[in-house]
């Protein structure tokens, strides 16, 4: 697996899996990315929300075969389900240690809403969001994947 980078607004040592927000795509976790300007970019924005200073984490992720991964190479109806159950429910709605797949961001959002909100089904909710081009996410789950994210570095966005 590549670098990692996370987008924070906390100083931390060690990533903490009760630190994260809840509802979000893959539920309660430690959330990365493989893209640089995209964690940079989430550090601004949580920074300004909830104050702070925008900070970049940079990781090394050495994943071993006991690790139960799950990853969704683009936009389907599993991982349309997905996302709803977590948003919708909170929590963990499943038993992977990591999740690798596209982002709900600000361009799929409102198809995702309506989607959770019942208005779209699942193939009119496919065929908008098949349209947009999307960013990645590696969210990790567990103690266990946590243990192999070791901290490169921690620069100032």
């Amino acid at each position: 697996m590549p670098t990692l980078y996370h987008g924070s607004n906390t100083l931390f040592d060690h990533p903490d899996l009760r630190a994260g927000r809840d509802r979000r795509d893959f539920g309660l976790g430690f959330y990365t990315t493989t893209l640089r300007s995209q964690a940079e970019d989430w550090a601004r924005s949580v920074a300004e929300r909830f104050g702070g200073r925008p900070r970049l984490y940079i990781f090394e992720f050495a994943p071993t075969a006991d690790l139960v991964v799950k990853e969704f190479p683009e936009i389907d109806v599993e991982w349309l389900d997905m996302v709803k159950a977590n948003r919708l429910l909170g929590g963990l709605r499943h038993d992977f240690d990591v999740v690798i797949g596209p982002v709900a961001d600000d361009n799929t959002m409102r198809t995702i809403s309506l989607y959770v909100a019942g208005l779209y089904d699942a193939e009119e909710a496919m065929r908008r969001l098949r349209h947009f081009k999307t960013n990645d996410q590696v969210s990790l789950h567990t103690r266990r994947a946590l243990d192999r994210l070791a901290l490169k570095g921690r620069e100032h966005v």
